[in-house]
């Protein structure tokens, strides 16, 4: 009789360990059913499982909020949720879930920022990707208090959001794209670059500053590390840099005519003031910033643009004059070619 009340007890366990093993294989293992629609499911930062799997539950993404919390116990990845929005378009086990959660596996949208945008014209290329609001991001980047915190104001981010192809969450805030965008920047400032900086007895604005001007007149690449020469050789000489980019320049992205903005006042006018301005006018690339680092060392004083946006390149005014001349004989035009240093 003690026998058979052993052998009932080891079946009944062994029918509890095999509907256990069904459950455990159901609740964490099981593909669940297609789901249409699909479903979006928002993690925030700082959100753990115990926000987030009643969520996943209520959308029919996992069967069971609290065994995929058990399950993310045990495999010891509780608290390394990446936030996102994340998309399930069902199929998947909880475990698999649970895998896209941990991985970061979350929608992104991207956004190609170029070179020599200006802030106002990046919040619109970002408000466009459906990304931010721009006026949001505009003040963010002028005045907030993390530009206070990294140095940049009063003029705020201007020349150092990086260009490059950015990979956001759909619910970015404006702090976190700038975030990025100024860390990218910063991991150019190597020590050499550093070093490089200060051996051309420059700040680190001024510097930017000049690439930014570099980055707004070279229209071939190969022409940079020339043009910022040029500039180069105005600044040690006191002339004033007389660069049309700068005077047509203005926060909130207005642009005059080059032979009306010439002519008007403004802080950032090169042709009003010896020097450069008092801070960047765009966001330059990479190479506009070599060339700023690396001028061409040259006898170059004045630059005219062709139509090609190659320049003619000059040593004094009178050369400078008959090249400006040359180009306005073969456009057969009365509108003048873009210049440097005759206005």
């Amino acid at each position: 009789m003690a026998l058979r009340g052993k052998t009932v007890s080891v079946a009944v366990a062994a029918l509890a360990v095999g509907l256990l093993g069904v459950a455990v294989y159901h609740l964490w293992w099981q593909p669940g059913p297609p789901l249409s629609p699909a479903r979006t499911v928002l993690v925030q930062p700082g959100q753990g499982l115990r926000t987030i799997a009643p969520r996943l539950r209520q959308q029919g993404v996992v069967p069971s909020a609290l065994a995929l919390e058990v399950l993310a116990r045990m495999l010891g990845v509780a608290g390394q949720l990446k936030p996102g929005l994340y998309q399930f378009v069902g199929g998947e086990s909880p475990s698999e879930v649970l895998g896209h959660l941990v991985r970061g596996d979350a929608l992104f949208v991207t956004v190609t920022i170029p070179e020599g945008l200006t802030v106002h014209q990046i919040a619109q290329r970002l408000e466009a990707a459906r990304l931010l609001c721009a006026e949001q991001f505009e003040q963010a980047a002028r005045r907030s208090p993390l530009i206070d915190a990294v140095g940049l104001a009063p003029l705020g981010a201007e020349g150092y959001l990086f260009p490059a192809t950015y990979r956001f969450a759909p619910q970015v805030t404006p702090r976190q794209v700038l975030v990025e965008m100024l860390r990218r920047f910063t991991a150019l400032l190597t020590p050499a670059v550093t070093k490089r900086i200060f051996e051309l007895g420059l700040t680190v604005d001024q510097l930017i500053t000049l690439a930014s001007m570099v980055e707004k007149e070279a229209k071939v690449p190969a022409e940079r590390p020339l043009i910022a020469g040029v500039f180069y050789n105005r600044l040690h000489l006191n002339m004033p840099l007389q660069s049309d980019p700068t005077a047509q320049y203005s926060f909130d992205g207005a642009q005059l005519p080059v032979a009306q903005a010439v002519h008007t006042p403004s802080a950032f006018n090169t042709y009003a003031f010896a020097g450069l301005p008092p801070g960047p006018i765009a966001n330059p690339g990479q190479a506009a910033i070599q060339a700023a680092l690396y001028p061409t060392p040259t006898n170059y004083l004045y630059f005219v643009a062709r139509q090609d946006g190659t320049h003619i390149f000059s040593r004094s005014l009178k050369e400078h004059d008959r090249a400006i001349e040359s180009l306005r004989m073969s456009h057969k035009t009365a509108a003048p070619p873009t210049e440097l240093g005759r206005h």
